[in-house]
């Protein structure tokens, strides 16, 4: 190979006879350098000594470290004896100054020639590439980084080569459509075109032919593209002619493709709003506006020209010129200090139209800055001349429907206060007590206080009623609320709860004398009172009862303060009861009772004991009296003082009597058959039992043997003016056969016309009257008396209260009929009847019943 011109060589060490290396170092045009075995540059030619920019060998250090740091893993590998003589290695070698520059290095390791000294480990040989190089890696430089801004922009490039049928896509516009980067490609336009959005296909085969045949140089058009997903992609399409062939037609087209998707959607949405902002201003009725403030140009749409009545265009007065004169300052100083302030405002005035009519606007505005820096402002308008009308209407609407809601709330207020307030008095009510005991209640609980109840009930007031009338006893009830608001002090609550009953609620009264209150009012309503020149007087009775903390029960209070007054008015009237702990004790018994009453029903263990009755002449027994007895699981056998009071409480007592009746008929039936010579029963009635309206019904359903029944009726009972039930019900009572007898005669105020209109079978008198007949003449005489006046009306009389033999002789002698008593017999059970009957005990020796037979039957024979 010939020499390059200009080529030189360096001889470094000259001997006589010079190395083959040497030679070729001194004839080359390329860097040659010699290395021993440990890298050193032994020998080195003129070329390569130029490219460090070096005169002299001294000047270098070993080969390894004129190597770029960068490349000092390539060197160790090139270096290597296996590798040595492959290609050429591009190699960056650093100048002493610290410069760097590229070459193609390669290494041979020289062979040893005879008659040669020893060889060099290495021949190195060197050829600058550095400016080669540079350009390189410059234009890879800026093809990465256009390629890295077209990815960027998410723009793909596209490259027609028809001249030489080359087709290029770039990575991005394979990703543009779902494609991988080696995924093969359709190139064909009938493939391709099966891809295209059909509504596409026309126009974008259209765009190809204006391209392809030169029409348009560069072109831009869109199209739907159909995504490896199944998904639509539009596409923006940009190309421009690079060749044209000898035919003058374009040979080579480039361009890029760019997802215009998501900006095709956004058009779509902005369209869609403005298409519903524009049917919104358009149903709506609102006008808009826009005014450059630096110009004064103004733009109203067609809305805001017909809202304002306007024939011609506006201008920047018209708006100002259309306000109505009394609201022209106002809507102008609005719009100046919000455009100052560079703030939206709203507004409201009224405007006068081109045709007269007077509306009235609303308005919103906005000031705003454009692109160019011109100041303008934006604004919509719209009538409520419609909506001012209705705010009117309803504003007065509103004023009358006030004065109503005034109205009505004033008779509201009088309703309730007549709810809550007696209207004679003026005091609250039981409505109001009750709400205002259950708050105080909640507070004495909260806070521990005591809460006390002061039930009043007036004495003698239904005396003032009856004689002087319902004025009267107004008065005096508005004279007891007068009396009882004078002793009411902070705090305290009075109401009149019925009739001529009130209530005093004293709270936080734990340090007050509720006796010295309850007599302040006793002592107050003893005091006269006047009216229409009569002196009535009339008195208070007062039940207390009080509690405190957490125990407080306001309803229980308030039965508590009724039963404490129910004691006082027992105890005389006129006077106060405390409720006390003994008193409730008494309840809980008389509740126990109350209860084991009514289970008593329930279990029938209510019986008949029977009190046999004698004949006065042969004492010979002629019938029982029946009397209710209560058969008690653990007191046993009681009278009825133990329970009579509280059945009759109860309102028990006509089931009680009806128990004993059945049982006492069942009974007398087992007398009969057993043939004990039992004529009859009689069973006690009472006032109550007897003004029953069911009593007559009730009777018809038991089987009752004409004359074998008696019916004892208290003379208490017997006024001249029995109502027509008492008188029904008697009726009903001899229709079935069932006699009636006057319990007690002698105690009552049944005067002859009452019997004589009653016609009883018999006359009880009563043993008030007969105990006493033994040692008082008098007497005796009553006693007579009675009886002559049962013989003159064909009653028979009966005694009891028999106690002694003398009794026996005495009533006797007065003419009685039947007697009864303990001197005879005493009460006992069913069963016992038949044997006391069959034994004739009254009649056993040494009985005071025998030595009366004895008697009886002297004195029939004499």
């Amino acid at each position: 190979m010939a020499k390059p011109s200009g080529s030189t060589s360096i001889a470094v060490h000259e001997t006589e006879r010079e190395p083959f290396y040497r030679r070729l170092f001194a004839r080359s045009g390329f860097g040659f350098a010699a290395l021993d075995a440990e890298g050193r540059i032994i020998e080195a030619n003129g070329t390569f000594l130029r490219s460090f920019g070096v005169t002299c060998l001294s000047a270098l250090p070993p080969f390894p470290d004129c190597v770029s740091p960068r490349d000092s893993a390539v060197l160790a590998f090139a270096m290597r004896p296996s590798l040595a003589e492959q290609a050429p290695w591009e190699l960056r070698l650093q100048r002493p100054d610290g410069g760097e520059f590229w070459v193609l290095a390669s290494f041979v390791e020289p062979p040893a020639l005879p008659g040669e000294a020893v060889a060099p480990a290495l021949i190195v040989q060197i050829t600058d590439v550095d400016e080669r190089k540079r350009n390189a890696l410059e234009l890879a430089e800026r093809e990465s980084r256009w390629n890295h801004a077209l990815e960027s922009a998410g723009q793909g490039v596209w490259d027609h080569d028809f001249a030489r049928g080359d087709l290029f896509y770039s990575r991005q516009w394979r990703a543009i459509r779902g494609l991988r980067p080696d995924e093969p490609i359709d190139s064909s336009l009938e493939g391709w075109l099966q891809s295209v959005h059909p509504d596409d296909r026309a126009h974008v085969l259209e765009e190809i032919r204006k391209q392809e045949t030169g029409q348009t140089p560069f072109n831009v058009f869109c199209y739907r593209e159909r995504h490896k997903d199944g998904r639509w992609v539009w596409i923006e399409s940009r190309g421009a002619v690079v060749d044209y062939g000898p035919d003058g037609k374009p040979s080579r087209i480039a361009g890029t493709d760019t997802d215009i998707t998501e900006r095709k959607e956004a058009e779509e949405r902005l369209a869609q709003m403005s298409r519903r902002l524009e049917l919104a201003l358009d149903v709506s009725r609102i006008g808009v506006f826009e005014v450059n403030l630096r110009t004064g140009d103004v733009r109203w749409d067609d809305r805001m020209i017909e809202m304002y009545g306007l024939t011609e265009e506006p201008d920047a007065g018209t708006w100002e010129r259309a306000l109505h004169p009394q609201d022209r300052r106002k809507a102008t100083a609005r719009v100046s200090d919000s455009l100052f302030q560079s703030q939206d405002f709203a507004n409201e005035f009224r405007i006068i139209r081109g045709d007269g009519q007077i509306r009235h606007i609303r308005g919103r505005a906005a000031p705003y800055v454009d692109m160019t820096g011109v100041p303008h402002l934006i604004g919509a308008n719209w009538d409520v001349t419609d909506d001012m009308r209705l705010r009117e209407e309803l504003q007065h609407a509103k004023d009358l429907a006030e004065a109503r809601n005034a109205e009505l709330e004033a008779a509201r207020a009088r309703i309730e206060y007549t709810a809550l307030h007696d209207h004679l008095t003026g005091l609250p009510n039981r409505r109001f007590l009750d709400a205002t005991i259950e708050a105080a209640a909640q507070e004495a609980r909260r806070t521990g206080s005591r809460l006390a109840v002061l039930h009043i009930d007036l004495d003698r007031f239904k005396e003032i009623n009856d004689t002087l009338g319902h004025l009267a006893g107004d008065q005096m009830l508005v004279h007891a609320a007068g009396v009882l608001n004078d002793l009411k002090g902070p705090g305290d609550f009075v109401a009149r709860i019925g009739g001529d009953e009130f209530v005093f609620l004293s709270t936080g009264s734990a340090g007050r004398n509720l006796a010295m209150l309850a007599e302040a009012i006793v002592s107050a309503m003893r005091k006269p009172v006047t009216f229409n020149g009569h002196i009535c007087r009339f008195g208070a009775s007062v039940g207390i009862a009080s509690q405190s903390g957490e125990a407080i029960d306001a309803k229980q209070l308030l039965v508590n303060a009724d039963l404490a007054l129910y004691r006082a008015k027992n105890r005389g009237r006129s006077r106060h009861e405390f409720f006390t702990s003994d008193f409730q004790a008494q309840i809980i018994v008389n509740k126990q009772t109350a209860d084991e009453i009514l289970t008593g029903i329930e279990q029938q263990r209510f019986l008949p004991y029977y009190q046999p009755q004698f004949c006065a002449r042969t004492l010979d027994v002629v019938g029982v009296e029946t009397l209710a007895r209560w058969d008690h699981p653990t007191r046993g056998i009681l009278a009825p003082d133990a329970f009579l009071k509280i059945a009759e409480d109860l309102d028990c007592v006509a089931m009680i009597d009806r128990i004993v009746l059945e049982k006492s008929l069942a009974d007398y039936a087992g007398w009969r058959a057993l043939g004990l010579g039992i004529e009859k029963i009689s069973v006690n009635v009472s006032s109550k039992r007897l003004h029953d309206p069911e009593l007559a019904r009730s009777l018809h359903t038991l089987a009752i043997r004409p004359k074998s029944l008696s019916f004892e009726l208290l003379e208490s009972i017997f006024l001249d003016d029995c109502d027509r039930i008492v008188l029904e019900n008697l009726a009903e009572i001899r229709k079935l056969g069932i006699d009636i007898e006057i319990d007690d005669f002698g105690t009552g105020h049944a005067s002859i016309v009452s019997l004589m209109k009653l016609s009883p079978r018999r006359l009880k008198i009563d043993r008030q009257l007969v105990k006493p007949v033994s040692r008082s003449p008098g007497q005796r005489k009553l006693v007579g008396t009675i009886v002559e006046i049962g013989r003159s009306l064909n009653i028979e009389v009966v005694a009891e209260g028999v106690e002694t033999p003398a009794h026996v002789a005495i009533m006797r002698d007065l003419g009685c009929d039947i007697l009864q008593g303990y001197a005879l017999a005493r009460p006992m059970p069913a069963e016992a009847i038949a044997d006391f009957v069959r034994r004739q005990e009254w009649r056993q020796p040494g009985g005071g019943a025998r030595d009366l037979q004895n008697e009886v039957r002297r004195a029939a024979g004499g």
